[in-house]
């Protein structure tokens, strides 16, 4: 991405939120965006493609709160005409817009913004303004590859236990042919004759003295002369590819799990960015989930309430038998210690019991005259505060 991409692209646009949407919203759309236009979901369309890129391209940057930051103080501040020409030390105080392109080599290949940022940009703008003088020289050298985000449905048991999971994805990757050099087999890229291999050059207008990535390289440093028949020179190329990607015992509904350099490759060789998958886990159709605690509702007769009863429940790997004490309530939770979800340093949580005492609609003569006789023979529920209560109301 160039930076003068930052200025010319309305990434709130393209993702279709407003500038002052919340973090979620703004990964809501993207999600939903980015499965829309994949393009395993349209093969052969090529705008379904670019949308995609779009899409990526805008979360890239605004799914990261630093980036995103520097993305609206860098609109904001050409946006507001703070960079015209004769705006200082010129003698003119109107004057024709600034030329973006003057400042970012014509919209050239500058990815700085992924990397150094926006401080990075004008602290090499107005070098020849400060006590310093002299602008940077530093080589940007190869781009870094942009992060990858999807997502991996699991199943309930899996995600309590641990799994691992084959992963494919179809995304750029290095290319096979150059190794991402993106030089033509047998030639390597060589030093920028302009640039000396800085990638940047510094170059005076009026009062300012400014560096800016090289125009004959894009920044890189390199430049290749013959380039790769298979990648046409950018070191990498889409392909389908399958990760093993461990998911660790416990892995929650909604958790990232970041796979360092398994991202998109870096342009020329460059590293590569990160993999984050983002987990979906599927309700079970017996057991819930609260931190480390699984959770069971288990049906008790009202007899088995009064009486008590050894209750036999299913874990995740097995059975527990849980004493229910007589008198018990319904809604009581009973723990099975140790029979929940297996924490990272081997400890497990427990899982919780919730009695529920079921009353049957309707019960055979038997049954009713047995239940009369058992409250014939009980006292009645002590409901005297609410007797007082209703002598006075009534």
């Amino acid at each position: 991405m160039s930076s003068k991409d930052w200025i010319e692209k309305d990434f709130y646009a393209t993702l279709g939120v407003e500038k002052s949407a919340s973090s979620d919203e703004i990964k809501k759309s993207y999600r939903k965006l980015a499965r829309e236009s994949h393009p395993d979901h349209n093969p052969g369309d090529p705008l379904a493609e670019e949308r995609f890129k779009g899409v990526s391209e805008a979360y890239a940057v605004l799914g990261d709160d630093t980036k995103r930051r520097e993305y609206d103080e860098m609109r904001s501040l050409f946006g507001s005409g703070a960079f015209r020409r004769g705006a200082r030390g010129t003698g003119q105080p109107g004057g024709a817009p600034f030329d973006v392109s003057d400042l970012f080599g014509g919209g050239g290949g500058d990815t700085r913004f992924g990397g150094g940022g926006f401080t990075d940009l004008f602290s090499s703008i107005f070098s020849g303004g400060g006590a310093g003088g002299a602008g940077p020289t530093r080589a940007r050298g190869p781009a870094r590859g942009r992060d990858v985000e999807t997502e991996v449905a699991l199943d309930f048991g899996d995600a309590v236990r641990g799994v691992t999971l084959p992963l494919t994805l179809r995304a750029p990757g290095v290319c096979d042919t150059c190794h991402g050099n993106g030089a033509k087999p047998g030639t390597q890229p060589t030093a920028c004759p302009v640039c000396h291999g800085a990638g940047v050059t510094t170059r005076d207008q009026g009062s300012f003295s400014f560096s800016e990535p090289c125009r004959n390289c894009q920044g890189v440093g390199t430049v290749v002369e013959e380039k790769c028949p298979e990648c046409h020179g950018t070191g990498g190329v889409t392909k389908t590819r399958t990760l093993n990607v461990r998911f660790p015992a416990g892995v929650a509904d909604g958790q990232r799990i970041r796979l360092a350099g398994r991202g998109e490759p870096g342009q020329r060789g460059g590293p590569a960015g990160d993999l984050f998958v983002q987990v979906k886990v599927r309700p079970d159709d017996l057991f819930g989930r609260t931190g480390d605690d699984l959770t069971l509702a288990v049906p008790i007769t009202f007899a088995e309430a009064v009486l008590g009863v050894d209750l036999r429940v299913p874990t995740l790997d097995g059975a527990v038998t849980l004493r229910v004490p007589p008198g018990t309530p319904s809604g009581r939770v009973l723990r099975a210690r140790g029979k929940g979800v297996v924490r990272r340093d081997g400890q497990a949580g427990d899982l919780l019991v919730t009695l529920d005492v079921v009353v049957p609609a309707t019960v055979s003569d038997e049954a009713r005259a047995a239940l009369e006789s058992f409250a014939g023979a009980t006292p009645p529920a002590a409901r005297e505060h609410l007797d007082a209560r209703v002598r006075r109301v009534g």
